[in-house]
């Protein structure tokens, strides 16, 4: 229970590239590189996770259509109306570079990944996590969804154009899904090494954005006070969240195995398809405040989701 509680390995990673990026912010030419360099690998992050969606998965969405209709409304449309309240609630609390943080956060799709480990520890039903389609709808709805939510807050949120969104994140995903018949094999038996490089374009991005951040002083703009009420605000709304997506599964009568898909597809936040994205969208010295509620976000959801999953597990083991 210990070893669930305490940081993963790449989490280390991630407070390593904050600690660098302190020390030794990219700056001058050596900031271009970065960036340069930034910009590919989100492409290429995106190019693989097209070519990791099968047809079949797809088919499979389309069919179990409810479960997954539910997951939808609870990733696009309660998380927001969440994130809005909170933004409402804690704007006098917090800087509106950190609102704005929480604004996407709560915008953000569902991670497929570390939601198809929890399914499976939890005992539920794995296929159905597998086909989950919020990372494919999250391209396209995320930066919607951020716009519209700023406006109503009244946040003065510079995007940087739905057309990058379009060019490095939206066309890289349709091309790699379209070659998917032809590169999928390759894709799953390099799948440790394509997950590496995913992990890797994340610490790149954060490197880059809080370079920049630091730069700007960024820490001096977010004092221990600040901290403090973010991190409670992240467990609030995972609480919340939470909370809801276990209601509405046994509200709509679906079985235990899709109560746990639901809660846990439902309620996570992916930070592989946030950092990447969020550097796409946002522009400017804040962009390392705006990532920060989503990294903090995705530890505690991370501990709590573990803590959940085996006691799923262990219920289900007396059943």
């Amino acid at each position: 229970m210990l070893k669930k509680l305490l940081p993963d390995p790449f989490m280390l990673a991630l407070l390593a590239a904050l600690v660098l990026a302190t020390l030794f912010p990219a700056s001058g030419q050596a900031a271009v590189a970065v960036s340069w360099l930034a910009n590919l690998a989100v492409v290429l992050l995106f190019f693989f996770h097209g070519a990791k969606l099968s047809r079949s998965s797809v088919i499979a969405g389309v069919a179990h259509w409810r479960l997954h209709l539910l997951i939808l409304a609870c990733t696009f449309v309660l998380f927001p109306l969440l994130g809005l309240l909170a933004s409402k609630g804690f704007g006098g609390w917090l800087s509106p570079p950190l609102i704005t943080g929480v604004l996407y956060l709560a915008a953000l799709p569902s991670t497929v990944q570390s939601s198809i480990a929890f399914v499976s520890m939890a005992k539920g039903n794995v296929p159905a996590a597998v086909a989950s389609a919020s990372q494919v709808i999250g391209v396209l709805l995320t930066p919607v969804l951020v716009g519209l939510m700023a406006g109503a807050h009244g946040a003065e949120v510079q995007l940087s154009g739905i057309g990058k969104v379009a060019v490095q994140i939206l066309l890289p995903f349709v091309v790699g899904h379209l070659l998917q018949p032809w590169i999928g094999a390759f894709v799953t038996k390099h799948k440790a090494a394509i997950g590496f490089s995913d992990r890797s374009t994340i610490l790149l991005a954060i490197y880059s954005a809080f370079s920049a951040a630091v730069l700007e002083g960024v820490w001096s703009r977010l004092p221990l006070r600040d901290f403090a009420v973010l991190l409670g605000l992240c467990c609030l709304l995972l609480a919340l969240v939470l909370l809801c997506t276990r209601t509405l599964a046994r509200s709509f009568g679906f079985a235990r195995a899709d109560e746990i898909v639901i809660l846990f597809c439902g309620s996570k936040k992916s930070m592989v398809q946030g950092v990447p994205m969020g550097r796409v969208l946002f522009a400017g010295p804040d962009l390392g405040l705006i990532l920060l509620p989503m990294m903090i976000f995705h530890q505690v959801q991370l501990m709590v989701c573990a803590v959940i999953a085996r006691k799923y597990a262990a219920e289900t083991d007396r059943e």
